[in-house]
């Protein structure tokens, strides 16, 4: 189980709690702040899914005129978990 807290960056959340189990599956994501709803559903629609297909969907998602987005930093956190064999 591998296990990470990502302090976000240039969005409404601050962090996302996200465990990933052993074969790459995504066990649990929790954000901190942000939209309550869409963070809830993010967070639903990707438990159960493997880490590579999240960042394949999530990865580059703009809120607006900012770079990043909630989902955006999920697929970043992904990513650094990946990178770090965390």
């Amino acid at each position: 189980m591998k296990k990470i807290t990502w302090k976000t960056s240039g969005t409404c959340s601050s962090a996302i709690d996200v465990e990933v189990d052993d074969g790459g599956v995504i066990t649990y994501v929790k954000y901190h702040g942000g939209c309550s709803g869409n963070t809830q559903g993010v967070a639903a629609l990707v438990t159960g899914m493997h880490m590579n297909e999240a960042i394949r969907r999530l990865e580059g998602i703009r809120c607006g005129f900012k770079p990043t987005s909630c989902p955006d930093q999920l697929a970043r956190a992904l990513k650094s978990m990946k990178q770090s064999g965390e």
